[in-house]
């Protein structure tokens, strides 16, 4: 009679152990960095077409595309931003790099000068804010309301 073929204990330890080394290489796995970018920046050979001097804000936008921001005031410039932010598991998401492209415009709307600027030249600077941060420090709502009470005078309550 013949011995029946099975997978005896041998078999199974060897499945046993390619389960662990297949969860501990996806683990691993799970725990590599991811670089995204974000924002754009014009190629090198396209920046070397705008003169200064001589282009506009019309050619510039011709050759190079619209801003993702520009100036506060419509003749202080065009500035295009490319960040690439690392996402490593459960961390917060790191600004690794960041370039700004500044074209400052004079008042005439002619181009005036084109400067570049990365994380070395600065440290970073949030370009969205969601929070605006209030002068008053930790002053409660209580007394802000309260606070002007005293200032005031009879007369200026009654108006005599």
């Amino acid at each position: 009679m013949g011995q029946s073929k099975g997978w005896g204990m041998r078999g199974t330890f060897r499945i046993a152990n390619l389960a662990m080394t297949g969860a501990l290489l996806v683990a691993l796995g799970a725990c590599t960095a991811q670089y995204r970018s974000h924002g754009y920046i014009p190629p090198e050979e396209d920046l070397q077409q705008i003169v200064p001097g001589v282009d506009t804000r019309a050619s510039v936008e011709d050759v190079i595309g619209v801003p993702s921001s520009a100036g506060v005031l419509r003749e202080s410039g065009y500035y295009y931003v490319e960040s690439e932010v690392r996402h490593f598991a459960w961390k917060r998401p790191e600004v690794v790099g960041r370039e700004v492209l500044a074209i400052t415009f004079d008042e005439a709307g002619v181009v005036n000068n084109l400067v570049t600027y990365g994380l070395e030249d600065g440290k970073v600077v949030p370009l969205t804010r969601r929070v605006t941060q209030t002068g008053d420090g930790d002053i409660g709502f209580i007394r802000k309301l309260f606070g002007n009470l005293g200032g005031l005078s009879a007369d200026q309550l009654f108006g005599n």
